[in-house]
């Protein structure tokens, strides 16, 4: 079957949190503020936030998360709160394999946000949706070996610590050699979790 039919949904749902797809005009807006605010811890990390990006850049950006979502190429989510409806950060699956059936969870969260297991929530939710909606046989999270923070997050889930790859990567700045540790959930493990 070709996966631009497959249903998959445009909002997803967990106790505190909405997940839904970039998908508003302004939607750019609320992101670049999020940035703005924690540019300082996301710019270890990340390397498309190495300076603030202009408001349009950011807008075309989630625009064309959108295409790659109507694709089934990547499915980038945007993360409220559901009381407050603030916007707290964005979690996707991305490389999907149709046919092997795998994809990558990546994750970044405002900071001021941080420590209150909001990113632990949407994670969970949407590796339910990649192994039993999506029926994906395979979900890797890949992080830097010094990103304690974002390792956390496999951890808490069940995912297992498969590899450490030396220097497999360039820091975001680009100027120095990182290891990555590589974590994997497949789906036996998976189920096994929910029994």
């Amino acid at each position: 079957m070709n996966p631009i039919v497959n249903e998959i949904p445009t909002s997803l749902e967990t106790e505190r949190l909405i997940l839904r797809i970039p998908f508003l005009s302004g939607d750019g807006r609320v992101v670049n503020e999020a940035i703005r605010e924690s540019i300082t811890e996301l710019s270890k990390w990340l390397p498309f936030a190495q300076e603030i990006p202009p408001v349009e850049e950011t807008e075309t950006n989630l625009r064309n998360a959108h295409i790659k979502f109507l694709a089934r190429e990547s499915l980038r989510f945007l993360i409220f709160h559901k009381e407050t409806e603030e916007f707290i950060g964005t979690s996707s699956i991305h490389n999907i394999d149709w046919e092997i059936k795998t994809g990558d969870i990546g994750y970044w969260i405002n900071k001021k946000f941080s420590g209150n297991g909001y990113m632990i929530e949407a994670i969970k939710r949407l590796t339910d949706l990649g192994m039993n909606q999506l029926t994906l046989n395979r979900l890797e999270i890949r992080c830097e070996a010094a990103n304690i923070k974002s390792q956390a997050i496999p951890e808490k889930l069940g995912f297992q610590l498969e590899a450490v790859l030396k220097s497999e990567d360039l820091s975001a700045d680009g100027k120095n050699l990182t290891d990555t540790y590589v974590y994997g959930m497949i789906v036996e493990d998976y189920e096994g979790q929910s029994n």
